[in-house]
């Protein structure tokens, strides 16, 4: 199908992807894997929740981690321009026929949770307490060094139907698979704030989260997070990696959790801020659109997944396959 024209005026504006939260099955161990290990900054915790923030950033959170039984994602958040900007999305939502809830959350203004058109529970805010400035205090700089969230990567049974929703919310797209026999698409990237993608589609079993991606300073910081982790008992826990994408250009590593969330370490993708850049388009068949160099992606890449707590999952409409690595 035609990727739709960008939605440059959309109901309400968003400005990026902020934080995401997972229900974490051992809290301890999850706090030694993102802080210990990846090296993100505690910014609050308790006995059943810690909150983490990457190097250069002033908001409060990116990541939470919530104790529970079992492991899953309880939402995507996003920020948007104003506060004006959360009535018109809750108006827009409510119009659609999707409930709308206002929630409280620490640390957050007003903040309201909905439920894309696959039921993905996102929450949107406004105003987050911001902190001191730590880009400079070297002495904290550990682990893979990880700047910022960048992005999320969602399994979604039509990538179609995703795009087409998101675009509506003010998502411009700027590269996508598309399947040669059924010109429908395989995956496809959308974004808010001038990088490749704030948020990305893949075809699979879902709405799952596929992936969160940290940003780093260079290519190094991640061969030194792969020395780290083959040395402190995580070797089990790289999934595939280090190799560059054709697809974003960005030379990446994929690892898991201690309860199999998949998180992608992530630098060197491209600048998209010009509104009418035209998306660059590539054929499922192309092994370097996943791989420009390095080994092909394993079969775990295209089926595992995290699901959305309380969220039911479809099988996908499209059953073309992707280049696996034998």
């Amino acid at each position: 199908m035609p990727i739709p024209q960008p939605n440059l005026y959309p109901p309400f504006n968003i400005v990026r992807l902020s934080h995401v939260e997972f229900v974490a099955t051992d809290l301890a161990a999850s706090r030694a894997f993102y802080v210990d290990t990846l090296g993100l900054q505690v910014t609050d915790e308790d006995s059943g929740t810690i909150y983490l923030r990457g190097l250069e950033e002033r908001g409060h959170h990116c990541v939470i981690l919530k104790k529970g039984p079992a492991a899953a994602v309880n939402a995507l958040s996003l920020k948007v321009y104003s506060e004006e900007d959360l009535d018109k999305a809750a108006v827009w939502f409510e119009t659609r026929g999707n409930p709308v809830e206002w929630v409280d959350r620490p640390y957050q203004g007003r903040t309201l949770r909905v439920h894309d058109n696959f039921g993905t529970p996102l929450e949107f805010y406004f105003r987050m307490d911001r902190l001191p400035p730590i880009h400079q205090q070297y002495k904290l700089y550990h682990g893979v060094k990880p700047l910022r969230i960048d992005h999320f990567n969602c399994f979604t049974p039509d990538v179609d139907a995703s795009v087409a929703f998101y675009n509506s919310i003010g998502f411009r797209v700027t590269e996508y698979t598309e399947d040669d026999e059924s010109k429908k698409l395989w995956a496809a990237w959308l974004h808010r704030k001038g990088g490749v993608h704030d948020i990305a589609f893949t075809n699979g079993v879902g709405p799952r989260l596929h992936h969160t991606a940290f940003w780093v300073p260079t290519p190094l910081n991640i061969i030194d997070l792969l020395d780290l982790m083959s040395t402190t008992g995580y070797l089990k826990n790289i999934e595939r990696g280090p190799g560059r994408h054709g697809i974003s250009n960005a030379f990446f590593l994929y690892v898991l959790d201690p309860d199999g969330h998949r998180i992608e370490i992530y630098c060197s993708d491209y600048q998209t801020v010009d509104p009418d850049l035209e998306p660059i388009k590539w054929d499922l068949k192309d092994p370097q659109r996943q791989t420009l160099w390095g080994a092909p992606a394993p079969r775990s890449w295209f089926e595992h997944g995290s699901v959305f707590a309380g969220t039911k999952t479809d099988e996908p409409l499209l059953k073309a396959q992707p280049i696996i690595a034998p």
